[in-house]
């Protein structure tokens, strides 16, 4: 890693689109639309989590950067599991004796190539005369971006779902709830309604809602080809950009709504230097970040670059 550049670190949380679940039914999480679901009462990120006991249940997450780091829970009844790292698999265990009170490190990369990297968790379960159980549970990760050349500055520029700088092609209303920023949001469920937008910048944060009845869309930034999403996504990548963001609402008139867009602007820009070495451990040390859910939301604000491909980029979402 450039340690002379602008470096942070973006956190994912397991409810993110960027994350991708082969078997979404193999899975089980929290409710958080339930009037229970509380997340300061909870150990895990945001108050959720996918947990399953089902063999090769599988989450994978596709990145460039130099270091990445994921989390989970440890304990009587967790098992085995495999990581799937650029091709290269290693096989772990989370058992321990008594539950973790705090997520645990399950895996790290660091000093990686900056180049797209791919990334896979395979549950595993009770292995042989393993001690563990079938349990596998997944929090969330962070990836070690670098975000800008030195000596540089980043700034961000909000705009809201109404500005003059956004582009709308169909029928689209307003809505208002105090989750949103400054209060609203626009929202369609009409086929191929669609929303672009052009500008110089760094990164591309989109923020939405998420909910039952909300499903997929894409998003096209430049000449890249098209990626699909089921709920909450983003995008991001150089200067002098475009996005284009579309309903794809179909039989189910599944909706889409967009609350505001943040981008990040950077005062220079220069190209990315980066060590050409893999190293992996499988627990916490001090070249790992803080598992503590409580410094996450600054994070999850964080200025990153070139996640997923450098193409598609990290949303939060707004649970309603």
């Amino acid at each position: 890693m450039d340690a002379s550049a602008v470096n942070s670190n973006v956190t994912v949380d397991d409810f993110d689109s960027l994350l991708s679940y082969l078997d979404q039914g193999a899975w089980e999480t929290p409710d958080p639309s339930s009037s229970s679901f509380n997340t300061s009462t909870s150990q895990w990120l945001m108050g959720t989590y996918h947990s399953t006991n089902a063999t090769n249940a599988t989450v994978s997450f596709n990145f460039t950067g130099p270091a990445i780091y994921l989390f989970g829970a440890a304990g009587p009844v967790y098992g085995s599991y495999e990581v799937l790292f650029d091709g290269v698999s290693s096989t772990r265990s989370v058992y321990v004796v008594s539950n973790a009170l705090t997520p645990c490190l399950l895996y790290c990369a660091v000093n990686l190539t900056y180049t797209a990297h791919t990334l896979t968790l395979h549950n595993l379960g009770k292995q042989g005369t393993d001690a563990g159980g079938r349990e596998f549970l997944f929090d969330f990760l962070r990836a070690t971006l670098q975000l800008a050349p030195v000596g540089a500055t980043v700034t961000n520029q909000t705009l809201e779902e109404m500005d003059a700088a956004l582009t709308y092609s169909g029928t689209c209303s307003s809505t208002t709830l105090p989750n949103f920023s400054r209060g609203g949001s626009t929202f369609t469920n009409a086929d191929n309604v669609s929303v672009a937008l052009s500008f110089h910048g760094l990164a591309l944060y989109v923020f939405r809602d998420k909910k039952n009845d909300h499903r997929l869309y894409s998003v096209v930034l430049d000449s890249s080809a098209l990626q699909i999403f089921d709920s909450i996504s983003g995008c991001g990548s150089a200067f002098g950009m475009t996005c284009d963001i579309t309903n794809m609402a179909s039989v189910n008139k599944s909706y889409f709504d967009l609350d505001s867009i943040v981008l990040s602007i950077l005062s220079k820009y220069a190209p990315r230097s980066l060590v050409n070495v893999l190293s992996t451990m499988n627990d916490s040390s001090s070249a790992s970040p803080s598992a503590s859910p409580g410094s996450n939301a600054t994070l999850l604000l964080a200025l990153n670059l070139f996640l997923t491909l450098g193409v598609l980029w990290l949303v939060w979402a707004h649970y309603t």
